[in-house]
């Protein structure tokens, strides 16, 4: 593979498939593909979007969504891919951080002023609605609102080092970094996975991972079109056409989190079950039980993998057979240097924990506008530090054995406690909260909270779930509260999130 950028990683040949949307009954070649990406590309850039101006997708997987990564990419601007079932809130947080210049939503949504809307109205940011067109079989901007950015800018051709993907990651102090990735990066890490799981243009992808998320996007989408193979999207994971779509689109493979793998276990299998190469599991803990569950029932090895935004996703996977897949391991490093450091960044000796490090042409240079978050995350080295604690055994295989952030890992999605705090303090009869996470058996961890009501005043489990439901995403909602007179703190007066957990919560008791 010789590419560095995203218009560069379309390898597949021209009337090969490259896409397929259930929800829009549409399959694209890599030609078709290419031309629905040029012409997108050249209404945005009508729409006055150049170099380095931020851009937000706020649609669901699908056509419009893959398009119009692309088109903007290619347009060498910056793409924010938003999480559509946002609240207003945290459009606008997002939005505003960003300093976009225009926000794509589906069609119908100016007319609805969905939360995405409003919150773009109420920044002054320009909205556009995007449409696949089945007749001409491209992806139309139907309907803007909003001034355009600028005049009519002519179409970019993308460098290597151009950000073009910004996400946020949120951070223990509850204000999210902001991470940005190049072509480069993510060009380096679509290889990384091609080459770790042998992809080919004979391999097609069932992507059940969210696209605003790196996991499905870099994964399940970009190293599969970038490896010349076919990436079946539709609007969501759901287990009544999972299989039905699988067997139809003639899937060879699958990426997602133990909750989706966990959810496949309990309905029934297709007959005959279709032919699965591998199947691989990331962005949360895979118990060794469900593993051994899922390669039983589906007939196919199971390979965990780690992965971060900041590198692009994937550092290690374990390999395909015949090479060794161990459980509770996830996996050796692929086109990454990782050592094992302790606190003071020297190499702790094979086998002894401390923070997995990583470095390697798909990791970040660095968080933006973050210069403190940058000291602390990397090393003189360059090495980035995962904030997870591990050991690599004899054979070269990664074991995380502790998170040393606090982030709440529920299923793959990344909540940071402290934001939570903040929005929950916001309620008049809460002078203080802590949330904290705990175990789960179905997304590995989830949040809890300590809450100290206002003298006088109570507030009850409905009433604060009701408020947060209003301002957070709904995964973010912890789903039981602990209401206390007094918060444990250190001897210096500092909330420790481990000692809040250690006080409320209890394994056994029931939820």
């Amino acid at each position: 593979m010789s590419f560095a950028t995203l218009y560069g990683a379309l390898q597949g040949d021209a009337h090969a498939r490259a896409l397929a949307a259930p929800a829009s009954s549409a399959t694209l070649s890599y030609s078709e593909l290419r031309i629905a990406i040029m012409d997108l590309q050249r209404q945005i850039a009508g729409l006055g979007i150049k170099t380095s101006d931020p851009v937000n997708i706020a649609v669901p997987n699908g056509l419009e969504f893959v398009v119009s990564f692309y088109a903007v990419s290619w347009q060498r601007a910056v793409c924010g891919p938003l999480n559509s079932n946002y609240k207003q809130s945290e459009f606008e947080f997002y939005i505003d951080d960003l300093k976009s210049k225009l926000v794509f939503v589906s069609k119908g949504s100016i007319e609805a002023n969905t939360p995405a809307v409003r919150a773009a109205k109420k920044l002054s940011v320009a909205v556009a609605e995007l449409s696949w067109c089945p007749e001409s079989r491209l992806v139309k901007i139907v309907r803007v609102e909003g001034s355009n950015p600028s005049s009519p800018q002519p179409l970019g051709l993308p460098h290597a080092d151009d950000i073009t993907l910004v996400l946020h990651t949120s951070g223990t102090t509850g204000r999210p970094k902001v991470v940005p990735l190049t072509h480069r990066n993510l060009c380096q890490s679509t290889k990384n996975i091609s080459a770790s799981y042998r992809l080919s243009p004979r391999d097609t992808s069932y992507v059940v991972m969210p696209l605003f998320h790196v996991h499905g996007l870099l994964c399940g989408l970009l190293a599969t079109l970038a490896s010349g193979g076919a990436a079946v999207v539709p609007p969501r994971f759901s287990p009544k056409t999972f299989w039905k779509d699988f067997t139809q689109y003639e899937a060879t493979w699958y990426t997602a989190v133990p909750t989706i793998h966990q959810i496949l276990l309990r309905i029934p299998l297709p007959n005959p079950l279709p032919i699965i190469r591998f199947i691989r599991s990331c962005s949360s803990p895979l118990a060794p039980p469900v593993l051994r569950k899922l390669e039983k029932a589906f007939k196919a090895p199971v390979l965990e993998a780690y992965a971060m935004t900041e590198a692009s996703h994937q550092m290690t996977t374990n390999p395909l057979p015949p090479l060794t897949h161990k459980p509770k391991s996830v996996g050796v490093p692929f086109g990454v240097d990782l050592k094992i450091l302790d606190a003071k960044g020297k190499e702790v000796p094979q086998g002894s924990e401390g923070e997995i490090c990583v470095r390697g042409i798909n990791v970040t240079k660095g968080y933006l506008n973050n210069a403190e978050a940058n000291k602390s995350s990397f090393t003189e080295e360059g090495f980035f530090r995962t904030g997870d604690q591990g050991k690599v055994d004899a054979e070269g295989f990664v074991f995380i054995t502790g998170r040393i952030k606090e982030l709440v890992n529920r299923g793959g999605e990344k909540i940071s406690p402290a934001e939570i705090d903040a929005v929950l303090m916001q309620h008049p009869n809460v002078t203080e909260a802590v949330c904290f996470a705990v175990p789960d058996e179905k997304y590995g961890q989830d949040i809890q909270s300590a809450i100290h009501t206002t003298s006088g005043k109570s507030v009850s489990v409905k009433e604060l779930q009701s408020f947060l439901a209003q301002r957070v995403a709904e995964f973010k909602i912890p789903k039981k509260f602990y209401f206390t007179d007094k918060i444990p703190k250190t001897a210096t007066g500092k909330v420790q999130r481990r000692l809040v957990a250690d006080a409320f919560f209890h394994p056994k008791a029931k939820m």
